[in-house]
């Protein structure tokens, strides 16, 4: 079984060796972000569910619920909401 990314309660396929961010670029899903290697926060949005792994570690402040979706990928289903 494939995995899923969960958008405001939308649900896409998940390719696990994209970014978040890149997934939601390829399903048409429109997001703030600036500079694509967490240093701005702008891309942050809320976790609901799951995990990520970032592959690069964000300079931006990021609070417990959230993520940076430019630096950071997941290989399980995951559940955000956008701001």
């Amino acid at each position: 079984m494939a995995n899923t990314l969960t958008v405001d309660g939308i649900e896409y396929p998940l390719d696990t060796q994209k970014t978040l961010l890149e997934n939601l670029e390829s399903h048409a899903i429109k997001v703030e972000f600036h500079c694509r290697d967490g240093h701005c926060g702008a891309c942050r949005c809320a976790l609901l569910e799951g995990g990520v792994e970032y592959v690069t570690y964000p300079m931006a402040y990021v609070r417990d619920n959230e993520i940076l979706t430019c630096c950071s990928k997941s290989s399980q289903n995951i559940k955000i909401a956008t701001y």
